[in-house]
């Protein structure tokens, strides 16, 4: 007799001996060397280390952008390895959003709708004025991209994301183009969005300052998981010496 098992009652996220090569013969690189991971639902959490570590690769997989060479990667009950690209594509719509060092903004439209964009696509949406207030900006519906701060069109950046309202956010080098002042503002945006909505978020970086507000904080380093250490006390990212 098989047993149900209640998706909400899993985690986020789970991996096995997942690998991903590029390239065959002597100048194939291994960007994945079988990581074993588990992502508690609803944390934020923190993969951090150097360029070519792997972190970026291991978000792109989690995030059906990419494909493991081999072992298993998870979303709750579904399996992403395991999928064609037509349920990728689904996968990406239904439960996704992405944030990434650059802000992708539509130059001719304005912050509202940039959003708009999104929301046209997704099931359950937000509105987007909603939206662009949860992260402060709700002065800025009608405002270009040009006509905002670096800060301010990341944050119309990570509005459009949550617009859909998505299960998990993924965030690569989200403060990467920033100054340390304009940096913590989004990661405050980024911790709100966690606490209010209870999204899970992913934090792709470089920089260790940031560690200190995740729950959960893996460290990677030649493509492998050197240590996964648990915040029992997190600082605000105000707090946060960059």
């Amino acid at each position: 007799m098989s047993l149900h098992v209640d998706p909400s009652s899993l985690p986020a996220f789970r991996t096995e001996g997942l690998t991903k090569t590029y390239g065959e013969g002597a100048a194939a690189v291994q960007a994945l060397r079988g990581v074993d991971l588990v992502v508690p639902r609803g944390e934020l959490v923190v993969l951090l280390g150097p360029s070519g570590s792997g972190k970026s690769t291991l978000l792109n997989i989690l995030g059906g952008l990419d494909r493991a060479t081999s072992g298993r990667a998870l979303f709750t009950d579904h399996e992403l390895s395991a999928m064609t690209d037509r349920d990728l594509t689904r996968y990406r719509r239904d439960h996704v959003g992405f944030v990434f060092q650059f802000y992708n903004l539509m130059p001719s439209l304005t912050a509202e709708e940039n959003v708009e964009l999104v929301t046209e696509i997704a099931h359950a949406p937000m509105e987007p004025a909603e939206a662009l207030r949860l992260v402060g900006l709700g002065e800025r519906l009608h405002h270009f991209p040009a006509q905002m701060s670096g800060g301010e069109q990341q944050r119309v950046a990570i509005a459009r994301a949550i617009a859909k309202q998505p299960d998990v956010l993924f965030c690569d080098e989200p403060t990467g183009a920033l100054d340390s002042t304009t940096g913590r503002a989004v990661l405050k945006v980024l911790n709100d969005v966690n606490a209010t909505l209870g999204t899970t978020v992913l934090i792709v970086t470089h920089a260790a300052a940031t560690a200190a507000m995740a729950h959960r904080v893996i460290h990677f380093a030649d493509g492998r998981i050197r240590e996964v250490v648990t915040n029992a006390v997190r600082s605000t990212p105000e707090e946060i010496a960059w």
